[in-house]
C-alpha cells in the first residue's frame, strides 16, 4: 500500500512539475512531508522536510536539504556511477548523497566541511538515510534534482 501511495504521489509531483516547468513554485503536502518542486529553496527552510522523511521512515519521497561534508566516500562504479559522500544536516542527522555521474557532471572540487544543498529522492535507512536522483531524467519519467555546491547547480 505504501509503495502504490508513493507512485501515486510520484505522478502527481511530477504532474506538477511539467506544468510549473516556467519555474512557479508549485508544493505539495503529504502526511507532513512537503513535495517541492521549485528548485529556489534556501537552506534555512529545507532540512524539515529530509529530517522528517526520516523520523517517519519514509522512501520515495522527494527531498531537499543542506548540509556540511563529513565523508567524502569512493565512487560506486557498478553499473551507473555514482560520486558517494556523506553530509550531516543541522540537526546531526547524516545523509548518503549518491550523485549519478554518468547523468550529471561530477562535483571535482568538493571537500570534507564544505556546505551542499540538495534535491532528490530520499531513501530510509537506520544510518539517516539516502538521497539519490540528484539529477535530470532524461526521459522526463522521474522529478529531476540536483546538488548546488560553491554556487553552482549539479543536475
Amino acid at each position: 500500500m505504501k509503495k502504490i501511495l508513493a507512485f501515486i504521489v510520484i505522478g502527481i509531483v511530477i504532474a506538477c512539475y511539467q506544468w510549473s516547468f516556467n519555474n512557479s513554485n508549485v508544493s505539495a503536502s503529504v502526511k507532513g512531508l512537503k513535495v517541492v518542486t521549485d528548485n529556489n529553496v534556501t537552506a534555512s527552510s529545507t532540512n524539515e522536510s529530509a529530517e522528517t522523511a526520516y523520523q517517519n521512515r519514509r522512501s520515495d519521497v522527494q527531498v531537499n536539504g543542506a548540509g556540511t561534508v563529513i565523508k567524502l566516500l569512493n565512487d560506486d562504479n557498478k553499473g551507473s556511477r555514482h560520486q558517494k559522500f556523506i553530509l550531516r544536516l543541522g540537526s546531526g542527522q547524516t545523509i548518503l548523497i549518491a550523485h549519478n555521474i554518468d547523468l550529471a557532471p561530477r562535483i571535482n572540487s568538493i571537500s570534507q566541511g564544505d556546505q551542499v544543498e540538495f534535491y532528490g529522492e530520499y531513501e530510509w535507512n537506520d544510518r539517516g538515510g539516502v538521497v539519490h536522483w540528484t539529477h535530470s531524467d532524461p526521459n522526463g519519467y522521474h522529478v529531476g534534482g540536483w546538488l548546488k555546491h560553491q554556487g553552482r547547480t549539479y543536475q
